[in-house]
């Protein structure tokens, strides 16, 4: 913090001092900042929206999944890129309820995606149940994915 504001301040008595010199280099420098700053935002708003076309859905299915991992998911890449990577966290509520009633602990399961995934391929399994609030049954639940984290072969 002390390094940056000092930097600053050097960077402010340069230009006052030899303005002629110092804003050139400015100005290139800020361009270049400008320029790194859009090619990140572009970059973060195409993974949105290849994420976003994503179809992922989570429900409990004790009969066609085994006792250890009752919550059956099913996964679509509707983007136009190849998944190949993806983590998220299962939220569990009470229907029409807005709080979540699953338990995020250190030591709940991880959710992870198939690994590549071509896009407008499907994939399903069944994985474990997040750990869930005192007095709440799994079969009364909607479960859904959130904090959906991914990436995309380009």
């Amino acid at each position: 913090m002390l390094i940056g504001a000092l930097l600053v301040l050097t960077w402010l008595v340069l230009l006052l001092r030899y303005p002629a010199k110092a804003l050139p280099v400015s100005l290139a420098a800020l361009l270049g900042l400008a320029v790194l700053a859009s090619w990140v935002i572009w970059q973060e708003q195409r993974e949105e929206h290849r994420l976003a076309r994503l179809e992922l859905r989570l429900h409990y299915d004790p009969r066609r999944c085994p006792g250890d991992r009752p919550l059956s998911v099913e996964l679509k890449n509707g983007s136009d890129a190849a998944l190949s990577e993806l983590r998220w966290r299962v939220a569990a509520y009470a229907p029409g309820d807005s709080v979540n009633l699953a338990e995020n602990l250190y030591d709940s399961p991880r959710y992870r995606g198939p690994g590549e995934l071509l896009p407008g391929d499907a994939w399903q399994d069944c994985l474990p149940l997040p750990p869930l609030r005192p007095g709440y049954r799994a079969r009364t639940l909607e479960f859904r994915a959130e904090r959906l984290q991914g990436r995309f072969a380009d």
